[in-house]
């Protein structure tokens, strides 16, 4: 078990003590090619005893429920269960050793607290939800000033390979001008590389959050991460956000 640990990713953000956070890799679990190992997504195919390990290996590891969301690419952002599967692309909670969590393979992953630590929250922001408003909605759901909130963001498509077309680009255009800085031409006529980090933090900004943190891992070049569009099909790592429990 102590060698799971040590492919784990602790996100490096001033967050307060109360708020434990973590990203797991490809590595440390039981799950055959092209899954291994540690697919979390119970969705792609993977062997569900496989994924039943896995998710128990981290859940043990750090003594804790996950709530496991059905992420449909939207803005809803759910309280989160781990009693059951909500369908939904974000969750917050205030109960202590409740773990947010999302899983992504190229998305973005944010991961919220609050600076008394006491709330906590994750979101999965496609290009669809992060136009639509989904880190809007999770600073929403939080129900703190915008100002008393930090985010971290987690591994995602990088900008040198986010390639997308132009009703991408006017998705977020249209409602921030200066979202435009976040796209460089492409490779073809019509098409943009897009940065998915500088978009997040154009949206957080206008919702009010500016203590935003992390940002710089491309998911298709570092190879620790699962990438859907590396190679397909493939696993899904999580993000996870929580806080401790009285004792710990």
């Amino acid at each position: 078990m102590s060698g799971f640990a040590q492919t784990l990713l602790i996100p490096d953000w001033p967050a307060p003590a109360s708020v434990q956070a973590c990203v797991t890799t490809r590595a440390g679990g039981v799950s055959a090619s092209p899954y291994d190992s540690l697919n979390l997504g119970d969705h792609v195919g993977d062997a569900p005893e496989a994924v039943a390990i896995n998710r128990r290996r981290l859940t043990e590891h750090f003594d804790i429920q996950p709530a496991w969301l059905s992420q449909v690419h939207g803005v809803v952002v759910a309280e989160a269960d781990p009693a059951r599967i909500v369908e939904a692309d974000g969750s917050w909670t205030a109960t202590p050793g409740i773990a947010c969590t999302v899983m992504t393979a190229d998305c973005l992953p944010a991961l919220f607290c609050d600076r008394a630590g006491s709330r906590v929250a994750a979101a999965h922001a496609g290009w669809r939800g992060l136009a639509n408003g989904v880190l809007e909605a999770t600073v929403e759901g939080m129900a703190v000033a915008p100002e008393e909130i930090l985010v971290w963001l987690g591994p995602a498509i990088g900008p040198r390979n986010f390639e997308v077309g132009g009703e991408v680009r006017e998705a977020f255009v249209s409602r921030h001008p200066h979202a435009a800085e976040a796209f460089a031409p492409g490779a073809a006529p019509g098409k943009y590389l897009a940065d998915i980090y500088q978009l997040a933090r154009v949206r957080l900004a206008a919702a009010g959050v500016t203590a935003v943190y992390g940002g710089g891992l491309c998911t298709i070049d570092d190879t620790r991460f699962f990438s859907y569009r590396r190679a397909n099909p493939t696993g899904r790592f999580a993000s996870l956000i929580w806080l401790n429990t009285p004792d710990a």
